[in-house]
């Protein structure tokens, strides 16, 4: 057996495998619970997580901080001891806020990307969560583990390497996604590994390095534990089991989605994303979708300018209006074909 136990400091998962956190609402209690219930991390999402909160249009924030609390706190109670964190964008507004929620509900990993997490390890200051930037490059791996040296004398619980093939919003060019060099980019994970051994000497402790995007079945999670990785993250397998918190519709339109369906797209957060191609992003190329309402989700977003509100279409997707729905994938998504459980998704990958 080539999996062994993920250990980031006192925490241990029986299984080397963290379940991806996927917003607006793909990911909370359940689905988390599911998988720290079977032995792997399981990851809430913050973003707009408090979507069918009853103030959610009125007050955002303030739905979402409390939805915060609301679904770690069920997730932990279905997990029975296991491992529960959640993925908090650097993009969302009032960031610290939501870490702060985080902590104050005892997640116990907090893995942060869609920018550079460059305070995170002063929001967590002396609670008992464990951090992890998300990472594509050996340069932002590289300016995260300096400033974090630099600034606060401690360094990554862990790190998360999101490859070209993930789901959602993607670190890197749209130049790169055109057409990916597999082979250039496992010998960044190769150097990113590297790199982080200088640190695991400085602070005397593991950084386990995981790797996401892209894996699909036990051949891709041999690969990658061959390749160096500690362990691996998946979030496309997990979105057509019955323990997903999306819709039926939603899980069926992956079912349903062909190779030809999944593209690249451009987000208004200003990152290129890979989505399943339906009514809704056709319609998106004849003209930007009118913003009646803006939820003030994204630090850098001019609703007067954006082709489409990104809370509604998530939102919209989630609740299974897919015409009207932005549906994030990732790129193996079309060899999903019927619905499965979180159990035996997490049989299906242990090696």
């Amino acid at each position: 057996m080539l999996m062994k136990p993920l250990i980031i400091g006192q925490l241990k998962a029986r299984l080397p495998i963290i379940q991806g956190g996927m917003g607006v609402g793909i990911s909370r209690c359940n689905l988390a619970g599911a998988v720290a219930l079977e032995g792997g991390i399981g990851v809430i999402s913050t973003a707009q997580i408090g979507y069918d909160e009853e103030e959610f249009s009125r007050n955002p924030i303030e739905a979402n901080l409390r939805a915060i609390k609301k679904h770690l706190q069920r997730a932990k109670e279905i997990a029975k001891g296991g491992i529960v964190g959640v993925n908090i964008m650097v993009a969302t507004k009032q960031y610290a806020e939501y870490v702060k929620a985080a902590v104050e509900a005892k997640a116990d990993v907090i893995i942060s990307g869609a920018g550079l997490p460059i305070n995170l390890p002063e929001l967590v200051k002396g609670s008992v969560s464990k951090i992890a930037p998300i990472v594509s490059s050996l340069k932002a791996t590289s300016i995260i583990l300096k400033m974090w040296d630099r600034k606060y004398n401690t360094t990554a619980d862990f790190l998360v390497i999101e490859g070209p093939l993930a789901g959602g919003h993607l670190g890197f060019h749209e130049d790169e996604l055109v057409d990916i060099d597999m082979d250039a980019y496992q010998e960044e994970i190769k150097k990113i590994i590297s790199l982080k051994k200088e640190y695991e000497e400085k602070y005397n402790q593991e950084i386990p390095v995981i790797v996401a995007g892209g894996i699909f079945d036990k051949e891709d999670v041999k690969r990658a534990l061959l390749n160096g990785a500690d362990g691996i993250q998946v979030g496309t397998r997990f979105v057509t089991t019955k323990e997903c918190d999306a819709s039926d519709a939603y899980k069926q339109a992956y079912i349903n989605c062909k190779k030809e369906d999944i593209r690249i797209i451009k987000s208004p957060v200003g990152m290129p994303g890979r989505a399943i191609w339906n009514p809704f992003l056709e319609k998106l190329t004849k003209g930007r979708s009118e913003i009646k309402h803006c939820f003030g989700c994204l630090e850098h977003c001019n609703p007067k300018e954006v082709p489409y509100c990104i809370t509604k279409a998530l939102t919209n997707a989630v609740e299974g209006k897919l015409e009207e729905g932005l549906i994030f994938c990732g790129d193996n998504a079309d060899r999903l074909k019927e619905i499965t459980t979180v159990k035996q998704v997490m049989e299906e990958l242990t090696v």
